[in-house]
């Protein structure tokens, strides 16, 4: 596996001023934690962080003053667009050991059930696996080509590449494959009164009064 490398430089100012600055000048602050060393402070190239994010790379070797320090993404702030990269955690690592880290899941193929009437949904979008950190794969493809109607993929069923364990919940929902259930809405009853009540008769013509006793004729 190749491991890019990227140039990081120490920084001593902190707070969201100085942040603002640093992305002004194209850069990217950054912090790197574990092995049990403080945490350091860092700023990274913002471009060539983004392409690193992009190409889905979990794994980079910094370039601190000629010294290498082999670190793992651990997690990528956003603005609220979630277009602008604020922010990254980087965690220092050994390459000979194991990580755990969730990668991004693909279904591929179309399942036997849709040909009786069955859609495909995807339940998980990313898994979380434990493998060494230089055996980080891009992206997990699963292939769905063999799943019968009404079937339910769990995470215990997914045939993992050499090296690759699920570390999360192994009865979690990967996908399934039904018929897509319709909820009807029942039309509203009629009101009891409506439905009783006698139409009003209004007659026509002129309304005769009853002539008034002794009345001459």
């Amino acid at each position: 596996m190749d491991i890019p490398t990227i140039k990081a430089e120490t920084r001593k100012a902190a707070g969201s001023r100085a942040a603002a600055r640093l992305r002004r000048a194209g850069k990217l602050p950054a912090v790197i934690y574990g092995h049990k060393e403080a945490p350091l402070a860092v700023a990274l190239d913002n471009h060539e962080m983004e392409k690193h994010l992009s190409h889905g790379t979990h794994v980079l070797q910094l370039d601190l003053g000629g010294r290498n320090q082999p670190v793992l993404i651990k997690d990528a702030q956003y603005d609220h667009l979630g277009m602008a990269l604020l922010h990254v955690d980087l965690t220092r690592v050994d390459l000979n050991e194991k990580v755990k880290v969730r990668v991004p899941l693909e279904l591929r193929g179309t399942p036997k059930g849709v040909a009786g009437g069955g859609v495909l949904r995807q339940d998980l979008g990313d898994l979380e696996v434990e493998c060494l950190a230089t055996n980080i794969p891009e992206k997990i493809r699963i292939d769905v080509s063999e799943m019968a109607l009404d079937a339910v993929l769990y995470v215990k069923d997914l045939k993992l590449d050499a090296g690759l364990t699920a570390a999360g919940d192994l009865d979690a929902v990967v996908a399934t494959c039904r018929v897509p259930v319709v909820k009807t809405e029942e039309p509203a009853a009629a009101s009891a009164e409506g439905a009783s009540a006698e139409p009003e008769v209004i007659a026509k013509g002129k309304v005769e009064e009853a002539p008034e006793e002794g009345a001459k004729e």
